[in-house]
């Protein structure tokens, strides 16, 4: 049974995860609403597109830190390890999905959210550091190669079932068919940035821009 302290933690990680960092960023610092622009996607990649690396670059780092706050939350409960290693993981892992469809579906902004990436990378950090780290490098070498965040974040997600069944031969079922849902998510939120990118209209990130 559920407790009323996982349900409590559940619902604070889901407003956690729906704060609305590219939304609120662009509009304290730049006077502007990254929704009205771009793709239309309050994320950090549409913040890279609309207002440069100088805006991108925190609200990435605040959707990570959503994702990884989240997951983190179990040890307000769990200071004196009361679950048990599987119980501990899977309350992390429930908190960690409650973040990002947060990110996805943000009650603060009329549910208008981003593509749940960064915040689910912070999740992965929080619950599987290696692999993420593994992730995180492909991320980066596709990143400055390409200059597209998104394709960066869709080959990072594909990879990262690779590194945690193959590489570091997981044995944790909840996991492992989670690590298989992170690259579907990210194919079905990426969409429309697929048929940019076949299309040759993706906006790549330019280093030098603000």
């Amino acid at each position: 049974m559920i407790s009323f302290d996982i349900i409590i933690l559940l619902i604070l990680s889901y407003l956690t995860g729906a704060f609305p960092s590219a939304v609120w960023y662009g509009r304290t610092f730049y006077n502007v609403d990254v929704r009205e622009y771009g793709s239309g996607n309050a994320g950090a990649t549409n913040t890279f597109r609309v207002l440069g690396k100088n805006a991108g670059i925190p609200v990435l780092f605040m959707d990570v830190f959503k994702g990884w706050l989240s997951v983190n939350y179990i040890f307000l409960i769990n200071s004196s390890n009361v679950f048990s290693p599987e119980l501990l993981f899977e309350n992390q892992l429930a908190f960690g999905i409650a973040a990002v469809i947060g990110h996805l579906f943000p009650i603060y902004t009329g549910f208008r959210g981003g593509k749940g990436i960064a915040t689910m990378l912070g999740l992965l950090i929080g619950l599987q550091p290696y692999a993420a780290f593994f992730s995180l490098i492909i991320f980066v070498i596709i990143f400055f190669i390409f200059r597209y965040v998104s394709l960066a974040s869709m080959i990072a997600s594909i990879a990262f079932p690779f590194f945690v069944m193959i590489i570091l031969s997981s044995t944790n079922e909840p996991l492992n068919l989670f690590a298989i849902f992170v690259p579907i998510l990210s194919l079905i939120t990426h969409q429309k940035n697929i048929e940019r990118l076949i299309r040759k209209e993706e906006t790549k990130v330019k280093f030098g821009k603000k």
